[in-house]
């Protein structure tokens, strides 16, 4: 299990919703600040739900 908010939590919880890829990269050669702003997006849209506890 990845510690919230770090690199690997972002990862799967983007891959949950079936992005794989950006621009045709991996998600895991991003840095994590990229990987943040794309699911802060994702959120903004509703296409994610924002976790209701910080554990």
């Amino acid at each position: 299990m990845a510690h919230l908010y770090s690199k690997g939590w972002f990862i799967k919880e983007l891959k949950a919703v079936n992005v794989t890829k950006i621009e045709g990269r991996k998600l895991e050669v991003f840095k994590t600040y990229i990987l943040r702003n794309l699911y802060l997006e994702l959120v903004e849209d509703g296409t994610i739900q924002a976790p209701l506890s910080s554990e």
